[in-house]
């Protein structure tokens, strides 16, 4: 559409038109009554010669060719990776060696970047804090998944094969309908809030004395990294709140923090870990079995903390937050 103070509308390049064509005046008599220049009246009188009327109107301004326009199977297998890994912009950049801001444009021209940075609940902008030492504060969570069967779960191979391989996996307790019982894993998981490391482990329980074990393993996994922990944040559940855990925060120096009830954003960080941990490493690909899941779990944390970019501290690798990470002592 022309703009207000355009010299020639569509009308007015009609009549311009007709001048030089219908009425035979000279392209250099009809730029000076139009006050416009001698190209422009030119322009005119060519594209009525050639589409009508019809060709007065605006074109686009874009152009006929993009050379620089991401590859048809680079666009292809950015899509590919982004719904079969669910991986964001960055880690997607990362993997195809491209720009983050090109393969956020290509996820945006395909409709499937994610808009929303706010709250989910409450549609507030999200809070966010971050203490300024490594070990200041670590975040403690349980994540529980379903034991896969011998064979594979129903989420690749469907449900009805699914019910096969549970039927047909070994030494498995069974219910009153006489259905096997797979039981679930329980992922007992730690984070520095400061430099998002993590330590998690894989146990048949979420009860005190676990979560205690695992507590007492990840102090010494972060000393011997240099970190000393100070705080532990925790929701309220019962192997937390119990006195057991208070008694071992005690005797570790660490003082207990528990989330505000039914405000599970509070410790948001390790429930993003716990999304970042199921999309990456509990359901990234097909596993024949548990056992060959729970030994997928070591490879992948050592990917998260010491190769996956992390948007929130700078695209940078959690380990590159820990100061005496000393070069190429953890690789």
């Amino acid at each position: 559409m022309s703009h207000a103070n355009a010299a020639l509308t569509p009308r007015q390049r009609l009549r311009l038109a007709r001048k030089i064509v219908d009425e035979e005046w000279t392209v250099a008599a009809a730029a000076d009554y139009f006050r416009v220049s001698w190209p422009t009246a030119d322009k005119w009188a060519r594209r009525y010669l050639e589409l009508g009327e019809a060709g007065m109107a605006d074109r686009s301004s874009r152009s006929h060719s993009h050379p620089n326009k991401t590859p048809p199977h680079l666009v292809k297998k950015i899509v590919h990776l982004r719904i079969r890994k669910r991986l964001g912009p960055v880690q997607l950049a990362g993997r195809m060696g491209m720009p983050a801001s090109t393969v956020h444009a290509v996820l945006t021209r395909c409709r499937l970047n994610r808009l929303s940075h706010v709250d989910v609940k409450t549609g507030e902008p999200a809070r966010r804090y971050e203490h300024e030492t490594p070990g200041g504060l670590i975040h403690v969570d349980v994540k529980k998944l379903g034991n896969i069967p011998d064979g594979g779960g129903w989420r690749y191979v469907g449900r009805a094969q699914g019910r096969r391989n549970r039927a047909a996996t070994p030494d498995k307790d069974r219910n009153i309908y006489r259905n096997p019982l797979m039981r679930h894993a329980f992922v007992h998981t730690v984070i520095d809030d400061h430099s998002r490391v993590a330590y998690a482990e894989i146990h048949d329980d979420e009860r005190a004395e676990t979560a205690i074990g695992v507590l007492r393993r990840a102090t010494s996994w972060f000393a011997d990294r240099g970190v000393r922990l100070e705080r532990v944040l925790s929701n309220n559940g019962s192997a937390y709140r119990s006195h057991a855990w208070k008694r071992a925060c005690s005797d570790l120096g660490i003082a207990p923090k528990f989330t505000r009830p039914r405000r599970p954003q509070t410790n948001g960080k390790i429930e993003r870990f716990h999304r970042t941990l199921a999309d990456g490493w509990a359901y990234s690909k097909h596993y024949n079995s548990e056992s060959a899941r729970r030994a997928a779990l070591p490879a992948w944390l050592h990917f998260y903390n010491h190769h996956r970019p992390h948007t929130a501290i700078g695209k940078l690798p959690p380990i590159s937050r820990i100061s005496n990470n000393l070069a190429g002592h953890y690789i």
